[in-house]
């Protein structure tokens, strides 16, 4: 007799507590291998593929494409030992509004029940799976944990799970990012629907019921006015803050909350700095990209400077040195601005850098970043010149110490040994955490990277 196992969301990593249904990969009546990915998901930081660690026939589902999970929720239930005949009685089971269209086709044999053993931790458990399409629904999804309809009498564990209200005692919230939402905003999780497995508070339960509370009701339009003066109060498009947009608003905010940042900035003349670059590219092997330049010179630039490659422990009240730089730049994808971390950047050559900025750019522009590549930074290099503006103030990238930004370079007048001319100059803007040091520090840091911009052989004395 086979046996029903619950394949729980795992954790996914990096302290995330949640992930939203992008897409099944199985249905209801589906054999699957262990490893196989089942789901994809999106997290705050990167979208997911979730492998099973069972082998089996798929039994049920919990929730549909749009729907908002914690970690711990149970995802789905798989028969071991089931064979695909099984599969196929199960599959023509009527399915409920969980389904999904664009499931895997079952195996045509029976799959082994040996439990994979693997950790899910981000991105899974197998070799990496063939890049997918991403389907969104065309309008959003009503959160309905209810399981798929199964076949046979084999229970499932939550076959009978449904969304109920919020029951009298503990509050049914796992996560602490809905509860901390929920507090900031005085709103009293008690008078909160849960739409979640077993009566669940969500995030997304949370923002509705923000928004029922802090939206007035439109006023009663003039006896006179025309008919269509009644919908102006409502007029305007709303857009939740969720996935990727909510990560990054929630960061932003809590860096300007929680940081007492300061900005310098400083006009370098970056001539010396290109004719360098191209004469290294011109001696023949692989290409050498200004990004990998201004990444060399901030490790250097820490090296020298160790207060700002650091963070601020506020529960012990503790500023931390961090031992190596693990370097963040900001990436502009179709997504939303997301920032990976070049690993151990102070350790890596100039061509080491050009290839893991590429490789980190092409992931991030395909959507395939895994948590482990956008976590982790001590550092960030914000090189918005690209987008053809010369200057910005950085929000740090919490909880980092100080984040570097870099605007165009462009020919401007410049005085150059005592005459006027036409150099290449770009305006460097440093955002620093007052508590880790003072302006002097600050001052020192970006008065030598502009050095080493003006005269890139200053570097030799520290190599």
């Amino acid at each position: 007799m086979a046996q029903v196992l619950e394949f729980k969301l795992p954790d996914l990593g990096e302290g995330l507590t949640e992930a939203e249904i992008v897409r099944w990969l199985v249905a209801v009546g589906d054999v699957v291998a262990i490893d196989q990915p089942v789901v994809e998901v999106e997290t705050a930081k990167a979208m997911v593929e979730v492998p099973c660690p069972y082998g089996g026939v798929v039994t049920a589902r919990f929730g549909e494409e749009g729907t908002e999970l914690p970690v711990g929720a149970p995802l789905l239930t798989v028969a071991v030992g089931a064979s695909a005949a099984a599969g196929t009685a199960a599959a023509s089971a009527p399915e409920t509004a969980g389904a999904a269209s664009g499931s895997a086709s079952s195996a045509d044999s029976a799959v082994s029940s040996e439990y994979s053993g693997n950790v899910l931790v981000g991105y899974g458990t197998a070799g990496p799976a063939a890049r997918r399409r991403r389907i969104r629904p065309q309008a959003p999804a009503v959160v309905n944990p209810t399981p798929n309809a199964t076949a046979g009498p084999t229970p499932t564990a939550r076959a009978t799970a449904v969304a109920v209200p919020a029951p009298e005692g503990p509050v049914p919230v796992i996560s602490p990012l809905v509860r901390k939402l929920a507090r900031d905003r005085g709103l009293d999780l008690r008078e909160v629907r849960g739409s979640g497995p077993e009566g669940l508070i969500l995030r997304a339960d949370v923002e509705r019921a923000l928004t029922a509370r802090e939206t007035p009701a439109a006023p009663a339009p003039p006896a006179a006015a025309p008919p269509a003066a009644a919908s102006v109060a409502a007029a305007g498009e709303r857009i939740p803050l969720r996935g990727l947009r909510g990560a990054v608003a929630d960061k932003l905010s809590r860096s300007r909350t929680e940081i007492p940042d300061a900005t310098c900035w400083v006009d370098a003349d970056a001539t010396e700095l290109m004719a360098a670059r191209a004469a290294m590219n011109a001696a023949g092997g692989p290409k050498i990209s200004l990004l990998a330049l201004l990444a060399r010179i901030c490790a250097h630039a820490l090296a020298r400077f160790p207060e700002l490659n650091a963070t601020v422990d506020t529960a012990t009240r503790e500023i931390v040195r961090l031992p190596s730089v693990h370097l963040g730049f900001a990436a502009q994808t179709p997504r939303g601005l997301v920032v990976p971390v070049v690993r151990d950047a102070g350790a890596r050559t100039a061509e080491s850098l050009t290839e893991e900025f590429a490789r980190l750019t092409e992931s991030a522009r395909q959507g395939t970043l895994t948590p482990a590549d956008l976590t982790g930074g001590t550092f960030t290099l914000n090189n918005y010149g690209v987008f053809g503006v010369d200057g910005s103030t950085p929000i740090i990238n919490h909880p980092e110490a100080a984040m570097l930004g870099v605007g165009r370079i462009i020919p401007k007048p410049w005085v150059h040994q005592g005459e006027l001319a036409v150099r290449q100059v770009v305006q460097l803007s440093f955002t620093f955490d007052h508590r880790v040091c003072d302006g002097g520090t600050a001052g020192g840091f970006l008065r030598y990277v502009a050095d080493c911009v003006e005269q890139p052989a200053v570097l030799l004395r520290t190599v």
